[in-house]
């Protein structure tokens, strides 16, 4: 329930952008509403999937983010080549804490840095033989790796290297997939066209193309798809799921492989977690080979539970059997886990400004401790995310898309939240202004947060942030009005 009447949220919104040009306010003021719960399609009130308006600070990444960071970066068997000059493989390289199991640089590579490091001449000569001896290099120094993908940054689009010509040839010397993904950072509007053009590739040059082996299916094979494993939350949701009797096939991207990706076509169901990311090739695979697919939610016991009756429900009564013993088992711990946090928590004010799904998905974990989230944005997002999101959260709320800098910042003073559940661009300048945040992309070096070990984490977590002293000694921007005023009066 929003602490602001509409009228109220509508006004705050009409006051922050006050301060935008006639056409810049114009544009701004689409992508802001009050929630409205009772409307069904979000574009009725919001827009987003637009480009960002020049000279604001947007926080959103590009397409090589969205292919290269996000989808095929975490599968660890792979080596996966930044093409290109070395900063955006650098930058991608290790930063999202994908954890995964394996020997980095013998048969595990996520965390390192593979570039044809780009210089003035390959600008003007081109790049296609500098990624081809590339590639040979890496087969020689790394022969246990099970495949590689190409990532292009941006300069290759807008030179022309023919990297499906070497991916095709190169394949064909080493004896091993090479998948050419043309991801270049000026395409889209967001890394969210990276998504779909990593899934457009994964459709094209991986799910057929699996080795002809059997394979001995069995009625409870699942897949996890869109996982980045942060922290380690695939593995926290792969226990859930063994223990309700389903067998885990694939998981991917977070300590995924090549492998798995193959298999996943014969699996029963595709269990959706991150939307925005692969529902292309989860849809894909539904439209192709007639594998269904159903999103999840396992951020906080209310929606592990729902989440965790809505995928038995789709087996038998054995697997139905199993999930609520599974439910009743974490019973008890959840229950002491509330008691202990949510007399602390209990009315603390959330915002919450992330990609992927989590402006939605964490909303019930927050819920789950008494707290309330007062407002929430996505930086990528798709009206059809909007949609699922509008349903989570009260009446009036504040909604922004692809917020800019000064309108956050706007934000959070007039709300007042007590906590920021935000990135990396945003952590240092809230926490300065006094204002505990969480580090939501990554769950600042914590984690898992799924799960029902992860609710754990979660709860003590934000408990530490709202309950550190370091708070203390900082001052609000509005406390110091209100000190200025009052010694103004004096």
């Amino acid at each position: 329930m929003s602490t602001m009447t509409r009228e109220e949220t509508e006004a705050l919104i009409a006051e922050v952008l006050e301060v935008y040009p006639e056409k810049a306010k114009k544009d701004r003021a689409k992508h802001l509403t009050a929630n409205d719960p009772s409307i069904e399609q979000s574009k009725k009130c919001i827009t987003s999937n637009r480009k960002s308006l020049p000279g604001v600070m947007t926080i959103r990444g590009c397409a090589y983010a969205g292919s290269k960071g996000v989808v095929w970066g975490p599968i660890k068997d792979m080596i996966h080549i930044s093409h290109g000059p070395v900063g955006c493989g650098q930058y991608s390289r290790a930063g999202r804490r994908n954890y995964y199991v394996g020997t980095t640089g013998i048969d595990s590579f996520g965390t390192m840095n593979f570039t044809s490091d780009f210089q003035e001449k390959d600008i003007v000569f081109g790049g296609d033989k500098k990624l081809a001896k590339l590639i040979e290099e890496v087969e020689m120094l790394f022969p246990l790796h099970r495949g590689i993908s190409v990532q292009s940054e941006c300069p290759i689009g807008l030179i022309g290297d023919d990297i499906e010509g070497v991916a095709k040839k190169s394949a064909v010397v080493i004896e091993k997939p090479i998948v050419p993904v043309r991801c270049e950072g000026f395409r889209g509007v967001s890394q969210s066209l990276g998504h779909h053009i990593a899934n457009d590739a994964i459709r094209d040059w991986v799910l057929d193309k699996r080795d002809g082996q059997p394979f001995e299916s069995t009625p409870y094979d699942v897949a996890i798809i869109g996982d980045y494993n942060i922290g380690g939350d695939a593995w926290a949701t792969r226990i859930l799921l063994e223990e309700m009797g389903l067998r885990v096939v694939a998981q991917w991207s977070g300590d995924g492989t090549l492998a798995e990706m193959m298999n996943t076509p014969k699996v029963k169901l595709n269990l959706l977690h991150c939307y925005r990311s692969m529902n292309y090739i989860s849809r894909h695979m539904e439209e192709k080979y007639g594998i269904p697919y159903m999103e999840y939610n396992f951020f906080g016991p209310t929606k592990i539970i729902e989440s965790l009756r809505r995928i038995a429900g789709f087996f038998d009564d054995s697997v139905k059997e199993k999930t609520e013993a599974v439910i009743a088992r974490y019973q008890p711990m959840m229950d002491a886990i509330i008691a202990k946090y949510k007399p602390r928590l209990q009315g603390k004010k959330v915002m919450l400004y992330v990609g992927g799904l989590r402006p939605r998905h964490v909303i019930g974990a927050y819920e789950d401790l008494g707290m309330e989230v007062i407002g929430t944005g996505y930086e990528f997002a798709h009206n059809d995310d909007y949609d699922r999101t509008i349903k989570e959260m009260g009446d009036a709320t504040l909604l922004y898309d692809d917020v800019t800098g000064f309108e956050l910042e706007e934000f959070v003073k007039k709300l007042k939240p007590d906590m920021v559940g935000s990135g990396i661009k945003e952590k240092y300048i809230f926490q300065k202004m006094g204002i505990p945040l969480r580090q939501m992309h990554s769950w600042d070096y914590s984690g898992p947060y799924h799960g029902y070990d992860g609710f754990a984490i979660f709860a003590r977590d934000m408990d530490i942030a709202l309950s550190s002293p370091t708070f203390k000694n900082l001052t609000p921007p509005w406390k110091k009005v209100a000190v200025e005023e009052t010694l103004k009066a004096a």
